[in-house]
């Protein structure tokens, strides 16, 4: 199977194929060997669509042909320009908009398991939400969370974004707001300047709560992950926007791009969706294009360039987790800050396990970890308050 078919079948699941894409994959399935390769696609990576059950290949592939069928006579009649494009803002907006999406639709059968059973305690360990903590220029400190609306001299939120004014004064001088993202938590924030800000858990950002005109526009990213959409320097006289941290620098003209720098991890990740970044420590900058990722060392202080599937990257920020070949033990990091939960793996080699999966960020914890044991990579895991042990 090509990379370019693998992704049709991706969009298809994902609700975001368009009428050309479905005529594409309509015509390679027609092939026996093309069925078969299908076949042993979903059989070896249902946990992209949800399926807890050991799916059927064959009722998934019969099940699939129809629904192209139904939905190209109408959903798609008419061609429309790709909605499915890794390299703008807008990735994957309202994929897998329904919650197992395919399991009552393509994948029916059942199988017993047989494998060792979860055991769970009362304590529910409910998906993260929107939630931070703004610190104002005074030192006080306002918590933000869904039903709590507040305003502020600068700035209004509902509980779910916060957003700032952009003031038309001439400044004398900077005054800093911190958002704080706790674990178990996310945000989204638009600055002054107009650049949007997706925060994940875990982070915090340093900002002005308005930039001073022609000058460059700065922003800090403390710790933790960020995905930018930094309004463009044509807007603001050509002041160009950089974001800084301790261990490097991006600088940026009007672009979307994302940066991962967590406190517990020895790399900083930046990603380029859109546009032009350079980026890396102040000294030894290098230039991004579109779908380049900049891996800087903190240890060795060297840097990395490579190509990234971006979506993979920044998907979290549409409420989706994509796991492609990622480890246990990078899973259950990534799982531990948004559900505020610690894994314990009683059998280190478990940590090496690969997983591949989309998964969506508002299904329960367990609902996650019965897919991973359905999926053959464990065999129990044992919830305990806050501590989950995987066997």
């Amino acid at each position: 199977m090509t990379p370019k078919i693998e992704k049709l079948i991706i969009r298809y699941v994902t609700n975001s194929a368009t009428a050309e894409d479905l005529d594409i994959l309509t015509e390679w399935i027609k092939d026996p060997v093309h069925k078969k390769q299908f076949e042993n696609y979903v059989h070896t990576n249902y946990a992209i669509v949800y399926s807890v059950n050991d799916p059927s290949p064959k009722n998934a592939l019969d099940r699939l042909l129809s629904q192209i069928r139904k939905e190209k006579s109408w959903r798609y009649r008419l061609r429309t320009q790709s909605i499915y494009r890794y390299a703008t803002a807008a990735i994957l907006v309202g994929i897998l908009a329904t919650a197992y999406v395919f399991k009552d639709n393509l994948f029916t059968t059942s199988v017993e398991d047989g494998g060792a059973p979860a055991i769970v305690n009362t304590h529910v360990i409910e998906p993260g939400t929107d939630k931070a903590i703004l610190t104002l220029e005074d030192g006080s400190q306002i918590a933000l969370e869904k039903g709590n609306a507040i305003q502020t001299p600068n700035a209004s939120s509902n509980g779910e974004e916060i957003i700032y004014k952009n003031k038309d004064e001439n400044l004398v001088e900077l005054v800093f707001n911190y958002l704080t993202v706790p674990r178990g938590g996310q945000f989204f924030i638009e600055l002054s300047d107009g650049t949007k800000v997706w925060l994940n858990s875990e982070s915090q950002l340093k900002y002005p709560v308005n930039f001073m005109e022609g000058q460059i526009r700065e922003v800090e990213l403390v710790y933790g992950e960020a995905y930018f959409e930094v309004s463009p320097s044509t807007a603001h006289k050509g002041a160009k926007f950089r974001v800084l941290n301790p261990s490097q620098e991006v600088e940026v003209l009007g672009t979307a791009f994302n940066i991962k720098a967590y406190k517990d991890e020895t790399n900083i990740y930046t990603t380029l969706v859109e546009g032009k970044v350079l980026v890396g420590p102040a000294e030894r900058k290098q230039r991004l294009v579109p779908n380049q990722q900049l891996d800087f060392d903190l240890q060795t202080h060297t840097t990395t360039i490579k190509e990234v599937d971006v979506y993979n990257e920044v998907s979290w920020k549409d409420g989706i987790f994509t796991f492609e070949g990622m480890s246990l033990k990078e899973i259950t990091k990534v799982l531990s800050r948004w559900y505020d939960i610690n894994f314990v793996f009683e059998d280190k080699a478990v940590e090496e396990n690969k997983f591949n999966g989309l998964l969506k960020r508002k299904l329960k914890i367990n609902e996650i970890l019965d897919i991973i044991k359905n999926y053959g990579k464990i065999k129990a895991y044992e919830i305990n308050e806050k501590t989950i042990a995987i066997r």
